[in-house]
């Protein structure tokens, strides 16, 4: 009998059958082709859980159907049970959306002798939170793949894209407001910044996130010119200060981690020299600004205002005060005789209505994304998810000047998202899970 000769480790392992990752990108060879019929019913549903037309006051339809999508959207939540248990999160985000809801409502009986029912209306703009359960009930439904998913969040980028290059285009001169209310924010508005579009750039800016990750993954210089197109688009029509600043950040963070340990260090070095490269822009140096001209004077009367209210009581500041319901025409300002809006001092406004308990109880939500999607690692896999993941990482850097507080669902949306692809996939397999 002869002795059968042992085989190297090595050998065994070059002749075992290997398989690539799927990748999840707009482009993945392991997905099924596209089934339009779902596809479309995707599509058409995406802008309205991202809350695309939720402050577009100038399609009133469409605002008026995103305000109440929330609510018309409630019976998907039964499907999130379908095809398994609850998904994770499901208790976080229960038992955040009870605090946020009733405990301002409560404590602004005190602070501001208001009915408790009329507080519960002051928390309306919080309902979009229930988007986790809604889009995961939506998505157990129509089961579409991942490249669907991807598809459908990239296609609206594009779009989204394209409408703003024609509005810059063709809205006269005469459309961009001057002068505008206390409070609002139309589409085009004019001030020192120049001319502004208000343009909702949830796909997009995940869109730019997408070219940037494929670009370090591929090295094809198209991927390179899409991202410096939408950083052009959001630095040059949009002007948000926070985004343009969000952005840069990001692409930093993204650089250095995909990047090699020497090239790591020339980074690092030239990093000093494009921050102030963009600060050399006028309106970006502005965020900085305390100067009557930036509007620094009234932020900082009402955060002033909103200490000296809050007081000494560590009560106070750990489970706040509430707010007054948008039902009363002069909210707060009937209690500070000035423009008083939580939102221009972001955390501190989120502190003075829900105290520091809801403030970490609103940012858990995304950095519980961030938990979700910790498996994606590496800029050569999961372009889509990684995308995903670095608008939650862009959301919590920007929420200093743009709080959490103003579109909740999309990171409801982004949750729901994260969840259902690991959950589906399976935290160890390769599709998901990332080396």
């Amino acid at each position: 009998m002869i002795q059968q000769q042992r085989v190297p480790a090595f050998v065994s392992q070059r002749t075992q059958k290997t398989f690539r990752a799927s990748v999840v990108t707009i482009d993945s060879p392991d997905e099924l082709p596209i089934r339009w019929p779902q596809f479309l019913l995707l599509f058409a549903v995406l802008p309205l859980f991202g809350e695309v037309f939720h402050y577009l006051k100038v399609l009133p339809p469409m605002w008026a159907l995103s305000k109440a999508f929330p609510i018309l959207t409630l019976p998907l939540c039964f499907f999130a049970m379908k095809d398994g248990p609850a998904p994770r999160g499901s208790r976080q985000i229960l038992l955040s959306l009870l605090y946020l809801f009733l405990v301002p409502s409560f404590t602004a009986v005190f602070a501001f002798q208001q009915n408790f029912f009329l507080g519960l209306t002051a928390q309306v703009k919080l309902l979009p939170i229930l988007y986790f359960f809604s889009v995961t009930g939506f998505l157990r439904l129509l089961k579409p793949t991942s490249s669907e998913i991807a598809k459908g969040f990239l296609y609206w980028g594009l779009v989204l894209f394209v409408v703003l290059i024609l509005l810059w285009i063709f809205v006269p001169q005469s459309v961009y407001e001057v002068l505008h209310k206390a409070g609002d924010a139309p589409m085009f508005s004019h001030d020192s910044r120049g001319n502004r579009i208000r343009m909702p750039f949830l796909f997009g800016t995940i869109g730019i996130f997408y070219c940037f990750r494929r670009f370090f993954a591929e090295k094809k210089v198209w991927w390179l010119l899409g991202t410096i197109a939408g950083f052009a688009a959001v630095m040059g029509l949009i002007r948000m200060r926070a985004a343009v600043l969000g952005l840069s950040m990001v692409f930093a963070i993204n650089t250095l981690r995909f990047s090699k340990p020497k090239t790591r260090i020339l980074i690092l070095a030239l990093l000093p020299f494009a921050a102030a490269a963009l600060l050399s822009v006028p309106y970006v140096a502005s965020t900085f600004d305390t100067g009557s001209q930036a509007g620094f004077d009234i932020r900082r009367g009402t955060i002033e205002g909103a200490i000296a209210f809050l007081g000494n009581d560590p009560l106070r500041w750990l489970i706040g005060v509430g707010t007054i319901t948008p039902l009363d025409p002069m909210g707060l300002i009937r209690y500070f005789n000035h423009s008083f809006f939580l939102a221009d001092i972001t955390w501190l406004g989120i502190t003075f209505e829900f105290g520091l308990i809801g403030a970490v109880l609103l940012l858990m939500i995304p950095v519980r994304g961030l938990w979700e999607s910790r498996y994606v690692r590496d800029s050569r896999q999961g372009a889509f998810l990684g995308s995903l993941q670095d608008y939650l990482i862009y959301s919590i850097l920007i929420s200093t000047g743009y709080p959490l507080t103003m579109a909740p669902g999309e990171f409801a949306m982004i949750l729901a998202i994260m969840v259902h692809e690991s959950a589906r996939y399976g935290a160890n397999d390769p599709r998901f899970r990332y080396p």
